[in-house]
C-alpha cells in the first residue's frame, strides 16, 4: 500500500483527496502548509505527495522545488493540484519539479490514473 502526503490548507480540499485516495487503497497523511510540507517529506519518506499552489507562507511551487532539490527527497513524486489553470503556471510546476500538474475541479479517474502511472506497482 502506497504512503501519499497531502500538503493543502484547505480542509475541505484534503477530505475530498482522503476520502478518494483511502478507497482507492491508499495511506493517507495531511499536513496544512508547505513548510510542515517539507519536514514531513524528509521524515516519512511518502511515495507521492500532492501539493497545492496556493498557500499561506511558502507556495506549492516553492515547497515543490526545495523538495525536488534536495538529494534526499528528490525521488518523490509530486502531483500539484490547484485552480491555477493558466499555462505558464503548468509549466512553472513543472520546472519546479512536479512530475504532473492538475487543475481543480479534479476528476477522480484522471487523478487516479496520474498516481497510477507514477507508482505502477501501488495500490
Amino acid at each position: 500500500m502506497a504512503n501519499i502526503l497531502i500538503i493543502d490548507d484547505s480542509p475541505t480540499d484534503v477530505r475530498v483527496f482522503t476520502t478518494l485516495l483511502e478507497r482507492a487503497g491508499y495511506k493517507v497523511d495531511s499536513v496544512g502548509n508547505a513548510e510542515d510540507g517539507i519536514e514531513r517529506v524528509r521524515a516519512a519518506k511518502p511515495d507521492l505527495v500532492i501539493m497545492d499552489v496556493i498557500m499561506p507562507g511558502m507556495n506549492g511551487f516553492q515547497a515543490t522545488r526545495t523538495l525536488t532539490r534536495d538529494p534526499e527527497t528528490s525521488n518523490v513524486p509530486i502531483v500539484m493540484i490547484t485552480t491555477k489553470s493558466m499555462e505558464t503556471d503548468r509549466v512553472w510546476g513543472l520546472r519546479q519539479g512536479a512530475r504532473a500538474f492538475i487543475t481543480k475541479p479534479v476528476n477522480e479517474k484522471d487523478l487516479l490514473a496520474c498516481i497510477n502511472d507514477l507508482l505502477p506497482s501501488a495500490a
